[in-house]
């Protein structure tokens, strides 16, 4: 089994990215929150692994913490809770808002969650409560500074359509959230608020 990786970041996207270790690329699907933090390409980076075998392929997901990894590993234990909705998750939520949501039974914030309904939530919710806690109540945040709400809605738009949204739709929740008062103006408040208004959909 892969635990890390350690190597030079050449590609990316909101969804996934490529690890050069040693001349060899891997492939390695990751959720917004490492996406947010990462550094730019060419620069060295180290990945916490989760492996997940397939009978027809191996998966390898990444993360820049070891608790996105845990709190992914949990997630993944849950009946119905596959790879790619694990990630939707800590997608949508910051590490210390699911830690949150669980401990207080708020099932309407981990039913916001794309792809999650309320029987999941409730799954989630009482599987969760005893494990969750050794999570930390935060998260590492985007390093970039904020910038205006032109500029990382290109981003916005790919990262939502990267995970399963139609574009036409993207874009109409994009401009609600571009009409709220004031607007958000990192990346990543305008995909969690663009989030929050797809999920009602």
């Amino acid at each position: 089994m892969i635990a890390n990786l350690t190597g030079i970041l050449a590609a990316k996207d909101p969804s996934r990215l490529v690890l050069d270790v040693n001349g060899v690329g891997y492939e390695v699907f990751i959720p917004l929150s490492t996406y947010f933090a990462l550094p730019g390409l060419r620069a060295p980076l180290t990945l916490h692994v989760f492996t997940h075998l397939r009978e027809d392929a191996i998966q390898l997901f990444g993360f820049l913490t070891p608790d996105e990894k845990t709190a992914f590993t949990l997630l993944t234990k849950i009946s119905g809770v596959g790879g790619k909705l694990a990630l939707s998750v800590l997608s949508a939520l910051k590490i210390a808002d699911l830690r949150a949501a669980i401990l207080a039974d708020d099932l309407d914030t981990l039913a916001s969650v794309p792809g999650i309904g309320k029987k999941s939530a409730g799954r989630i919710a009482l599987e969760l409560k005893d494990k969750i806690a050794c999570l930390a109540d935060g998260t590492p945040e985007a390093s970039d500074a904020p910038a205006s709400f032109d500029a990382p809605r290109e981003d916005a738009l790919s990262a939502l359509v990267n995970l399963g949204y139609r574009h036409r739709d993207v874009q109409n929740a994009l401009d609600q959230v571009s009409r709220t008062s004031p607007p958000p103006t990192s990346l990543d408040e305008l995909i969690r608020e663009g989030l929050k208004i797809l999920s009602k959909h």
